[in-house]
């Protein structure tokens, strides 16, 4: 791996698109052609491109198969700009492969569109004016973690070294959509801070502080290219570089950056690893020291939903209150609070939710709004095997996850009538809407759920119910969340 570049992909930059409103982002473009000389001047056998305009799946990492493809800027009105490529078809199956092996799903499967998207085309656009004699791979990004786009990174890197390619790889994604209240996409408080941040980030190449980036800070700031820098800084894994920051824009709404990443080599051109730059193995040790620290800090609610989970995903069976009791309340500090704890899980019932995440990301959740069991600890043991094993949006929770997964109970107080929105208040209550046989829930204080409109829709949706409908009946209730 040659080299690597952070771009963008403002299909404006494209004169015939621009029709002169391109002169708006020149720092951009000039920077875009210094890009396209140093790839020229590499001459590298293969062009690799992530783009999160490609085929995208929440759980899969597509790679465009077959010879080649095509593409124009016709749905930008510049039909007249057309290009094709042909694919690495050998180095597409090596990486497909080796995935595989790595337990990374991701390969050829589930085309859906053949014809290049803008995401590939703005950063070739450039570099097929300066340069020609190469082969492409495509590949798209997907909902998975951004650990696992850092580890398909580095599968691609020693896919390309096994087959002895001259390669550079090219992370086409733009910055926060959400720079200016007259852009396009409006404005976020947290757009200026992502661009800041992420430009900060990618000029120094301390590529372990990517994942430090929130999912839903990264989903409030409406940036576009973060998993496509991650994959990037994968496929740079140990490797020493030369970096130079080229240019950040934001004047269009859209924060549009710029980096280059040159391989340091030996008087011989020859990369070594160096260990310093493991991030991710960094990054995996921290991570696991700081679960280490929430894990010693859960309290008996939390410690009964992991028992309950782990019993039955290492053997099928289920825990009782009876037989983990002990082991729950025994990390209590004093002798009052374990009591107080034991009457709170073996005299009360309550509706109870079991939320759980792993790397940033939810990976089950499955609660009850009223009480189902004869008590709160039984409730919590049920409901924290369905929230791992039995959520429809996921898979089950495997074995070796066990040690990478954050959990939270909430506990319910009992749903209230009330007539109108203005009786909620997104940080304090959730929600409870009925239509009929319909119902949805939404519990309160959640990333991203900023208004009670948002909250109200949210919980209707999951209902089936439209929030325009009449005859929508509304219920609040507080939460307890135990960490």
């Amino acid at each position: 791996m040659i080299a690597g570049f952070m771009v963008p992909h403002p299909p404006m930059i494209v004169p015939e698109v621009g029709r002169g409103s391109e002169i708006v982002i020149e720092e951009t473009a000039k920077a875009y052609e210094r890009v396209a000389d140093m790839i020229a001047g590499i001459k590298p056998d293969t062009v690799i491109i992530s783009s999160p305009h490609s085929v995208m799946y929440a759980d899969y990492f597509h790679i465009s198969p077959g010879s080649g493809a095509e593409g124009s800027f016709s749905r930008f009105g510049a039909p007249e700009v057309e290009m094709s490529v042909e694919y690495d078809r050998e180095l597409v199956q090596l990486i497909s492969d080796r995935a595989e092996a790595a337990g990374i799903p991701a390969g050829t499967s589930g085309e859906r569109d053949p014809s290049l998207d803008h995401g590939t085309m703005v950063p070739l656009y450039f570099i097929l004016k300066k340069y020609s004699d190469f082969k492409l791979v495509r590949i798209g990004l997907s909902g998975l973690s951004l650990s696992d786009h850092y580890r398909l990174g580095m599968v691609i890197s020693q896919a390309v070294e096994s087959l002895g390619r001259r390669a550079v790889y090219v992370a086409s994604g733009d910055l926060s959509h959400k720079l200016k209240s007259n852009g396009p996409y409006g404005y976020a408080p947290e757009g200026p801070v992502y661009d800041e941040r992420i430009m900060d980030v990618m000029a120094s190449a301390e590529f372990d502080r990517l994942f430090d980036f929130d999912e839903a800070f990264l989903d409030r700031a409406a940036e576009c290219g973060h998993r496509s820098f991650v994959m990037m800084a994968g496929a740079l894994d140990r490797t020493g570089l030369t970096v130079e920051r080229l240019s950040h824009q934001d004047v269009t709404g859209v924060g549009y950056g710029i980096c280059t990443y040159e391989t340091v080599t030996d008087s011989e051109g020859e990369a070594h690893d160096n260990e310093d730059r493991a991030f991710l193995d960094k990054w995996e040790k921290h991570r696991m020291e700081e679960l280490d620290r929430k894990r010693e800090g859960e309290d008996a609610y939390v410690r009964l939903a992991r028992l309950s989970l782990e019993s039955y995903i290492k053997s099928g069976t289920p825990i009782s209150w009876e037989s983990e009791g002990i082991t729950v309340l025994d990390k209590e500090p004093s002798p009052e609070e374990r009591k107080e704890t034991e009457k709170g899980l073996t005299e009360r019932r309550a509706g109870a939710f079991v939320s759980i995440h792993k790397n940033g990301q939810l990976r089950g959740c499955i609660g009850t709004i009223g009480p189902v069991e004869d008590k709160l600890a039984d409730e919590i043991i049920a409901n924290a095997v369905s929230a791992s094993t039995r959520d429809p949006r996921f898979s089950a929770i495997t074995e070796d996850e066990l040690p990478y997964l954050e959990i939270n109970v909430d506990v319910l107080s009992e749903a209230e009538s009330i007539s109108s929105k203005s009786e909620l208040d997104v940080k304090k209550y959730g929600v409870i809407v009925t239509k009929g046989y319909r119902r949805g829930l939404l519990l309160p204080n959640l990333d991203g759920v900023d208004t009670v409109d948002d909250q109200v829709a949210i919980a209707c949706r999951k209902a089936g119910i439209s929030p325009d409908e009449d005859g929508i009946s509304l219920e609040r209730f507080e939460v307890v969340r135990h960490t």
